[in-house]
């Protein structure tokens, strides 16, 4: 297990090249099973959470070859129709392809996710969906077992948006017979990013990006031949680093419209935007000011960039408010901030920030992902050493975070925990 070492107090300023959308990657990687054949997948991200999927394929009896952030899936040779639990538990979109082998195969096995760090997150809506579009589905010893002969198209309406239910219904959807409605869906640009995929290898689909999508299912569909958007909050990620830095970054490849609200309270806290060639220009306050946030599903603030906000807010001047309406355990960063000597209160869905001066550096451990990112937002612009343990999971989600920090001038290293 690895750590991060960080000596803060630095201006970065520099270029960094945004990877591909792990959250795009990994449901584009799922449709590749809906076709026969050999699918490119192009900008994937060197991470964990990639190669898990690959070992899912493996599983499946597909091959799988990573290389020079290019994946080449050939499904000509499915043979099993099981996701197993050691599987899923390490990696949730595991489910996805739950929808494209039902509606490929016939059949599929899928360990159940059950909860996660940052809390709950039922797939109800997706199992709700199969069914209505004919499936057979039965819970049994922590699996979700499907049959279906073919499924059907039908309107479906999610109570709440839900981002892998949206994608797995939508891909089941592209070979069912007939029309498929999914009202409330959600509006993600990875979600669109699925659907133009999706629209590549023959899918009928319409309405991507809004509240309403349209499926016409098809026969059959081709391989993907696809290149995948740019990681939104990994760009949003380093916002916050130009920001609590007061640094002058250029983000390589960033796409500006998928991160219109995380801009808007940004500039509220004083940061500058300029567009370049082929990117975006991020300069940062002397110190920012502060700025409340409310995350809601897109295109309202990101869930993903609560976190590294908040590390922004703990040295603004003034007091932010931020509300975290999507995932009820999702403070959990806020007691490693305060070992820092952040000053944040937390009552339910609802942290105070109370900007100071100067955060200390601290030993730290990060408890999901987006906290992983947030300690290190901090940890770059704290007085002293900042050590953060268990950082496999910004492996999950961050490709090679601590050597594009380096390119930037961060004082950062990897080493291995001490045994």
């Amino acid at each position: 297990m690895d750590k991060l070492i960080i000596h803060g107090g630095k201006r970065l300023k520099g270029e960094v090249a945004i990877s591909g959308a792990k959250n795009a990657a990994l449901p584009i990687m799922a449709a590749s099973l809906l076709s026969s054949g050999y699918s490119t997948i192009s900008r994937v991200p060197d991470l964990r959470d990639i190669m898990t999927m690959g070992r899912l394929f493996a599983n499946l009896g597909a091959g799988f070859h990573y290389e020079d952030s290019k994946a080449v899936i050939n499904t000509e040779k499915i043979k099993v129709y099981e996701a197993p639990y050691d599987l899923v538990r390490k990696m949730r979109a595991s489910i996805l392809v739950l929808g494209p082998l039902l509606s490929r195969y016939g059949r599929a096995k899928v360990s159940l996710p059950g909860g996660c760090a940052i809390g709950a997150r039922p797939i109800n809506f997706h199992l709700n969906g199969l069914e209505k579009m004919g499936a057979d589905i039965k819970l049994e010893s922590g699996y979700v077992i499907a049959k279906a002969k073919r499924l059907r198209g039908a309107s479906l309406y999610f109570d709440i948006p839900t981002v892998t239910g949206t994608e797995n219904l939508m891909m089941a959807a592209s070979l069912a017979k007939g029309i498929t409605l999914l009202e409330n869906a959600a509006r993600e640009p990875e979600v669109t990013d699925l659907a133009n995929a999706l629209i590549s290898m023959g899918a009928k689909i319409k309405g991507a990006g809004e509240s309403v999508i349209e499926i016409e299912g098809v026969d059959e569909l081709k391989p993907a031949d696809y290149t995948i958007i740019p990681d939104r909050i990994e760009a949003g990620t380093f916002m916050t680093i130009a920001g609590i830095t007061g640094g002058d970054i250029i983000l390589k490849g960033c796409r500006q419209k998928h991160l219109d609200a995380s801009i808007m309270k940004l500039k509220e806290a004083g940061l500058s935007f300029e567009n370049v060639p082929d990117g975006l220009r991020v300069t940062g306050p002397g110190r920012p000011a502060a700025s409340d946030i409310k995350t809601q599903p897109y295109p309202g603030f990101p869930t993903d960039m609560q976190a590294q906000f908040m590390s922004l807010m703990c040295i603004a001047d003034g007091t932010s408010i931020i509300k975290e309406t999507i995932f009820e355990n999702r403070f959990m960063h806020v007691a490693e901030l305060k070992r820092m000597g952040a000053d944040i209160t937390v009552e339910g869905g609802v942290s105070t920030v109370r900007g100071i001066s100067k955060l200390k550096g601290a030993p730290l451990m990060a408890t999901d992902l987006r906290a992983s990112a947030s300690l290190i937002v901090a940890a770059l612009a704290a007085k002293g050493e900042t050590v953060i343990h268990r950082i496999y999971h910004l492996d999950r989600g961050y490709e090679n975070m601590e050597g594009k920090l380096s390119k930037i001038g961060a004082d950062v290293k990897r080493a291995k925990e001490d045994q």
